[in-house]
């Protein structure tokens, strides 16, 4: 959306292609779309509109990827298993004679390339994650194996790449010889605002997603909580995976933390996220490792509670390490629950240490990581590549 909207502001005619995830991502998008200055067109169809073309969709990609499993990933069949709208997105996109063709997730990497091709034109891929190992390392799972023949096949015929975060960058530009440019996942600068400090009340964590559910780092965090006695809220915003409510609720319990102290949130349209973010005081970032994207991934988390003003307590994984390294006056990094409780605690002992963090996280978010600099960034690719038109 970034991107979009970056170009359309840079003057250029914005077309965004795009498919049916979740209920919830649809209904804010309907809201969404009555303020970009883009064209927005649905491939595929959802459960509300085309509901023939998506449930096909659905038993067709079934199909394929059953197909892909047993026989081959040629002849279109790898395509169609890692893209349900793989056929309709490449279908609107070749009707559509544009300059060039984005590609943001790997299952329309096939059809902006396909595009480009028959338009006799240029095409580029954004990789948001290291693909291939964003479910897990097990390189002869079905994931790995498609995954890497889509890149294998069609990266090398893009005119550009870029990548959310500097550790996913090297990754592609040691498989492909190719530079990649990296673009970190930042935010617009914040309106003008003062950073909330409540010296006097609980000090509040907050920490969002897509979904909360197991395996996010969730119960690290209430384990630090439980050995620390002073007073902390855990606030959380997302869809709630089924059942995990009530299993995180017992877990807390038996930690030694009563379930007054977590909140749980509806997830927002994304321009609410920074304001409602703002009220708390550390944003937690608890990517637990468990696959090598996501060792290297730098999540959106860390930007928006840059952004919003508040400290950052992140998981030392390779990506957050290396980012609070570089930038040690947002926050800390912790291991495990002991060393997160330590810097808990320590915040809590001294808040107006935590006050001056915050201060220094939104000045940071305010002069070196925000989208308007990585804007001029994309902008400065972009332009490179249409300037060298065959």
């Amino acid at each position: 959306m970034k991107e979009a909207d970056t170009l359309a502001e840079a003057g250029f005619d914005v077309i965004v292609i795009y498919s049916f995830w979740t209920r919830w991502a649809w209904e804010t998008d309907l809201q969404l779309f009555k303020k970009i200055n883009w064209k927005p067109i649905l491939a595929g169809g959802s459960p509300f509109e085309d509901r023939f073309i998506y449930f096909l969709s659905r038993l067709r990609s079934k199909v394929y990827g059953y197909l892909a499993r047993k026989t081959s990933f040629r002849f279109g069949m790898a395509e169609v298993a890692r893209g349900r709208t793989y056929p309709e997105l490449s279908k609107k996109a070749k009707s559509i004679k544009a300059d060039l063709y984005i590609a943001h997730i790997q299952a329309a990497l096939p059809a902006a390339v396909k595009a480009a091709q028959k338009n006799h034109t240029k095409c580029g891929f954004d990789a948001e994650d290291f693909h291939r190992q964003e479910v897990d390392d097990d390189v002869y799972s079905f994931y790995f194996r498609i995954s890497k023949y889509i890149e294998d096949e069609y990266l090398p015929r893009v005119d550009y790449v870029s990548a959310s975060s500097p550790l996913i960058a090297e990754q592609y530009t040691l498989l492909y010889k190719r530079p990649v440019t990296c673009l970190l996942n930042v935010f617009p600068k914040t309106p003008a605002g003062s950073v909330v400090n409540n010296p006097d009340q609980a000090i509040k964590l907050f920490w969002f997603s897509q979904t909360i559910g197991s395996g996010r780092g969730l119960e690290t965090i209430i384990e630090a909580m439980g050995l620390i006695n002073d007073a902390f809220e855990l606030h959380l915003l997302g869809e709630l995976s089924d059942g995990y409510k009530e299993q995180l609720l017992t877990f807390a319990v038996n930690a030694g933390v009563t379930n007054n102290k977590l909140f749980f949130y509806e997830p927002v349209m994304a321009g609410q996220l920074f304001t409602i973010a703002a009220q708390f005081d550390i944003g937690l970032a608890s990517e637990t490792g468990f696959c090598l994207n996501n060792k290297l991934a730098l999540s959106n988390k860390i930007f928006t509670y840059i952004q919003s003003g508040l400290a950052v307590v992140a998981s030392n994984t390779p990506a957050q390490s290396a980012l609070l390294d570089k930038y040690p006056q947002v926050g800390k990094t912790y291991g495990d629950a002991a060393e997160l409780s330590a810097i808990l605690k320590a915040y809590s002992e001294n808040r107006e240490l935590l006050y001056q963090t915050k201060l220094a996280a939104f000045k940071c978010g305010q002069t070196d990581l925000n989208w308007e600099n990585e804007a001029k960034k994309f902008l400065a690719v972009i332009n490179e590549v249409l300037a060298d038109k065959c």
